[in-house]
């Protein structure tokens, strides 16, 4: 096993991580916030647009079952990423579409993968998705993790977070 990280924001992080858990060779995926200059930023903080976050996830994944190539795909699928600092009603810069790359590889990867997407014409939109170096990582509050497996039927999850699962068709998804 080839053990990778991928550190994603694209709206509420309830939303990805709800996704990223789902696909095949995705090992663990936690909420958190990462982009900003605060550290050890608070959800209220975040929330109150002063500490630079976005709420994103850290995907960890098996390079030998999924490449960092197809979890952008998947990323790009159930986002928009023309949207800046919006995703649906969630509105603010802490719900910005970025990735964090870890390294000069994840930042080739992305950007190649950003200018495909541009390029196809798919969206009729620029893309606003920033491509930046991960500083730091900071785990969300323990309410936040696993949330959509833990309120499947509140009403956020079943109208936002549902249909973003729906669009995993085509992508290996775990068994």
């Amino acid at each position: 096993m080839s053990k990778q990280i991928a550190t994603l924001g694209g709206g509420c992080f309830w939303c990805l991580e709800a996704v990223f858990t789902r696909i095949d060779g995705v090992i663990s995926v936690k909420s958190g916030y990462a982009g900003g200059h605060t550290p050890n930023p608070s959800y209220e903080q975040v929330c109150d647009e002063t500490t630079g976050h976005a709420e994103v996830v850290q995907v960890e994944f098996d390079s030998d079952v999924i490449d960092y190539a197809t979890l952008l795909e998947v990323f790009f699928a159930i986002h928009d990423p023309t949207s800046l600092n919006r995703q649906g009603a969630d509105i603010g810069t802490r719900y910005r579409s970025v990735i964090l790359y870890a390294d000069e590889d994840q930042q080739r990867i992305a950007a190649k993968k950003i200018g495909a997407l541009e390029a196809s014409g798919v969206w009729k939109r620029p893309i606003v998705t920033e491509a930046v170096q991960l500083e730091e990582f900071y785990d969300a509050e323990g309410y936040h993790q696993d949330y959509y497996d833990n309120h499947q039927q509140q009403p956020y999850c079943q109208v936002v977070i549902a249909p973003k699962l729906a669009k995993l068709k085509g992508f290996r998804l775990k068994t």
